[in-house]
């Protein structure tokens, strides 16, 4: 719990009793290399923090399997789009290593957004940077090269190389792993 307290600390200071009135709504998961968090269909009702290992968002696409999102430790995952309108979602959550995870109750969470203005600020300073994220990956998918795309992933987080395999890495960077073999025979 002392990575979830940190990682909360970096978004907005709550006091220990909020921390300890979330604390009371978690439960410890451990979850084997490739087994899904959530499955494609399901409603979010969840909030999760990874503590240990390494997930991907994925969804089916004329059959292909696309990552859309890579999610290393001492981060949240949640579907927001399933979450807020209570709606199964079109993508599913997978770990790719064996992992630790804190799930938040979501619906116990907003319950106590009523009674506790810091866990509301909180998370809504949370949610709003996971949206700037989202915005973020559109733009690049939109606007950089797939090279470009690449040196990113790389300077900001040099360990995924390590850890993901090229047919995720190649699908979360919207490209063939043909051609990311190119892009990664001419930066090396």
């Amino acid at each position: 719990m002392n990575q979830l307290k940190k990682y909360f600390d970096d978004f907005h200071v709550i006091s220990q009793d909020s921390f300890e009135k979330i604390e009371k709504i978690t439960t410890q998961l451990n979850l084997k290399k490739k087994e899904e968090l959530q499955a494609i269909g399901k409603t979010c009702k969840t909030i999760y923090f990874l503590e240990k290992g390494l997930a991907r968002i994925y969804y089916l696409k004329d059959g292909n399997d696309i990552t859309d999102n890579l999610i290393l430790e001492n981060n949240m995952i949640v579907r927001v789009e399933s979450l807020f309108r209570n709606q199964p979602s079109r993508k599913a959550i997978e770990v790719l290593e064996d992992s630790e995870i804190i799930a938040i109750d979501a619906q116990k969470l907003m319950n106590l957004y009523d009674e506790n203005p810091q866990i509301e600020r909180l998370f809504r300073k949370i949610f709003e940077a996971s949206h700037v994220e989202t915005i973020n990956r559109i733009e690049s998918l939109q606007f950089h090269s797939a090279e470009e795309r690449y040196k990113e992933l790389i300077e900001k987080h040099p360990e995924v190389i390590k850890r993901v395999s090229l047919k995720h890495i190649a699908s979360y960077l919207g490209i063939t792993q043909v051609s990311l073999s190119r892009i990664r025979a001419i930066q090396n």
